[in-house]
């Protein structure tokens, strides 16, 4: 895609190897796809992510979350944490979109699996949001169900960082935000497996950024503090795996990914959502399976460190490429975030 990212700024996150794109998309089978509106006061859109290459309703997926902090409207958790289970993409958007980008995906699955509401019961869709409201004029309402739609139709192993999708209109630590993702290589005895993590930044004060260690939000505050804000973005983390981990398991390596935003400065104010969804594709669950038991692989827990590592590892960096792929940005009664590209000189 052409842009730079963290990396090309000579920034290394952590000691564990990348995968070939440092990407979510190095975990084989999953997609992402955009939907943009940039357009003078509407700066907003969808992100997609297609966990597997399969019909994912009657092949589910192994999955489990965490809630941070839950200033959120996240649609599907509940069905999620109950059963362990992902039956339909997952799509982001911003939070007064979230009923129309629901009933796109219920109308994707439906075209999908003409049992849906028939001979299967109904489908779960997994929906996040997070407030653009600052750069988009969020109150018009202009995500329509086809632009969801678009964005799960575009997915693909390429995609861009930074103010696309639902990252369009997103502000993270007073700067402009956004999409970000990262990979790493789980490397257990004598298997390799790969994590990624895909996030929607939009949270943190200004003056608490911090990379590598340094605070470089408390100069950048110095010498724009102009609009400093207290920490009530949103944050969402969609953390995807190959490596065979149980519900239980997920839910854990979920948790892990609070380390990489506290690395970046956040605290998990009050008024952020704060919310990881994780999922494996290393077992698919049958809808209509018709034996009494089934077996399924799971990791040996002792070995499971790795995958806590890699986690905090990738969010942290996934939160960084945000910011430095997100371009400067002019919105809605011409609110402006800047890009971090400008204070890379202060590292």
């Amino acid at each position: 895609m052409n842009q730079k990212r963290i990396r090309d700024y000579g920034i290394f996150i952590g000691d564990m190897k990348t995968g070939i794109k440092n990407s979510i998309a190095d975990v084989k089978g999953v997609k992402v796809g955009h939907f943009t509106l940039n357009d003078q006061d509407i700066k907003t859109g969808v992100t997609a992510i297609i966990p597997h290459e399969k019909n994912v309703f009657e092949n589910k997926l192994v999955a489990g979350s965490y809630i941070i902090n839950g200033f959120g409207k996240t649609t599907g958790l509940i069905q999620l944490s109950e059963l362990g289970q992902l039956e339909t993409p997952i799509v982001l958007t911003n939070t007064l979109s979230v009923g129309t980008a629901y009933e796109a995906v219920a109308r994707y699955m439906l075209k999908r699996n003409v049992d849906i509401g028939k001979k299967a019961g109904t489908v779960n869709p997994i929906v996040c949001e997070c407030n653009d409201g600052y750069l988009n004029d969020i109150r018009g309402l202009h995500i329509k169900q086809e632009h969801v739609l678009k964005a799960l139709e575009c997915a693909s192993e390429e995609f861009h960082e930074g103010a696309f999708g639902a990252g369009t209109g997103m502000s993270c630590f007073g700067l402009k935000g956004g999409i970000g993702t990262a990979s790493r290589i789980i490397e257990i005895n004598d298997e390799r497996y790969t994590l990624g993590t895909l996030v929607l930044a939009n949270f943190g004060e200004r003056s608490r950024l911090t990379i590598k260690g340094k605070q470089i939000g408390s100069l950048i505050k110095q010498m724009h503090n102009d609009d400093e804000q207290v920490d009530k973005g949103s944050v969402i983390i969609i953390i995807a795996t190959d490596l065979p981990l149980s519900n239980r398991q997920l839910n854990r390596v979920c948790k892990r990914a609070s380390v990489g935003l506290s690395r970046v400065g956040s605290y998990y104010g009050n008024g952020s959502g704060d919310i990881v969804i994780g999922f494996s594709t290393a077992n698919t669950i049958n809808h209509y399976e018709k034996e009494a038991s089934t077996n399924i692989r799971i990791l040996n827990e002792n070995k499971i460190d790795s995958a806590f590592k890699g986690t905090a590892e990738c969010v942290e960096e996934s939160v960084l490429n945000a910011l430095i792929c997100a371009e400067e940005t002019i919105g809605r009664n011409e609110h402006k975030r800047m890009s971090l590209r400008e204070f890379m000189n202060l590292i």
